[in-house]
Formats: structure tokens, sequence, C-alpha cells
């Protein structure tokens, strides 16, 4: 759980990219009691959660098929487009923000909120979780479809660059977001100056 670059300065927006069940909402929290700033927390769930009802069996909006994968369709990369707007503007305005997302996409959903995010300061976080204890978790929430997490736990990675990997098969989020917290620059004290 090393960083694999070297922060940049004054992290205002933090992105955990995972498949389902593998800890980012938790992560978030614990991340936000962590931070001696307050950062609000967004989720890609509260994103659908606030979709009408009639968007979540369209084929332009967003389905949950049977076995656990996921269809999205214009109207709904359209809503997203929107949001992803309103969370920079949020940081823009002066909030820091974590989000937590599931990049179905992989590469080009990460691509999407770069076009979101343009020049702000962001550190990209993948959260790993082995497939059969995501399953396991999935099956204990009992609040997804079954199979989504197994679907989910390698696709939502491919091609996406990060400067951090956390991994929650084995470590608590508390701990994952521990490591995320030291990674975000502005914590570390500022070097005092030496005189000769």
């Amino acid at each position: 759980m090393t960083p694999r670059a070297t922060p940049r300065a004054t992290t205002r927006v933090v992105i955990l990219n995972g498949g389902s069940s593998s800890g980012k909402t938790t992560i978030a929290r614990r991340l936000q009691a962590v931070l001696p700033q307050p950062w609000l927390a967004f989720s890609i769930d509260d994103f659908v959660d606030a979709l009408p009802e009639k968007m979540l069996s369209a084929d332009s909006g967003i389905q949950f098929e049977a076995d656990g994968g996921v269809a999205v369709g214009a109207d709904f990369r359209a809503l997203e487009a929107a949001w992803m707007a309103g969370i920079a503007a949020t940081v823009r305005a002066g909030a820091n923000v974590v989000v937590d997302d599931v990049f179905l996409g992989g590469a080009a959903s990460q691509h999407r909120w770069e076009q979101a995010l343009g020049d702000l300061n962001v550190l990209w976080v993948g959260v790993r979780c082995d497939a059969a204890v995501a399953a396991r978790r999935e099956q204990q929430r009992g609040d997804r479809t079954v199979g989504m997490a197994a679907q989910q736990a390698d696709v939502v990675h491919k091609g996406v660059r990060y400067d951090l990997i956390v991994d929650t098969t084995d470590t608590d989020p508390t701990d994952c977001a521990g490591t995320i917290a030291d990674c975000i620059s502005w914590l570390r004290p500022a070097a005092t100056p030496t005189t000769a």
C-alpha cells in the first residue's frame, strides 16, 4: 500500500475507484474522520439513488441485470456528466471532496472525471479487494445483486492510472484511510527553512 507517485501539492479531490463491496464507502467515511479539515463525501450510489425511478429500468438509464451486470444508457451518461461537473464546482467553491465511484468503463470512466475536474488536484486511489471476499461481503450485505462484486472486481481497474492502490482484502478500512491521508500532501508540515 505504498504510493505509486509523489503526492502533488494541495490535494482537493480524492477519487476512490473499486468494484461493488470493495469497501470504498467505508474508506470514504473513515477518511473524513481522520482528516483534520472537513471533507465532503459523495458516492455513485448517492447519484443512482437520486435518479427518477423510471431510469432504473430504461435502456437510456441504468439497468441492473440478474447476473450482477450493469448497463447504462445515454440519459444516465448525460446526468452523470452534470453530477461530475457539480462536484467539480463544489471543489472550486472551496470544499474538499472524496468521491467513491465504480469505473464500469475503466479508463474511459477515469477520462470522464478528468474532463470534469480539469486542473483540480486529484489523488486517484484504486480500492482493490479479492473477488471472492467482495462476493462474501455482497452476500452479507443483502442489498446488492448477487454477482455484481465478482464481475466488477477487476474490470473497473482496466487501464486506470492511480497515485495509490489500497487492498481491503485483509486490510482494515481505517488503515486504508490512514494510508490515503498520508498521501494528501497538505497534511504534511512544511519544511522549516534553515539559515546558513
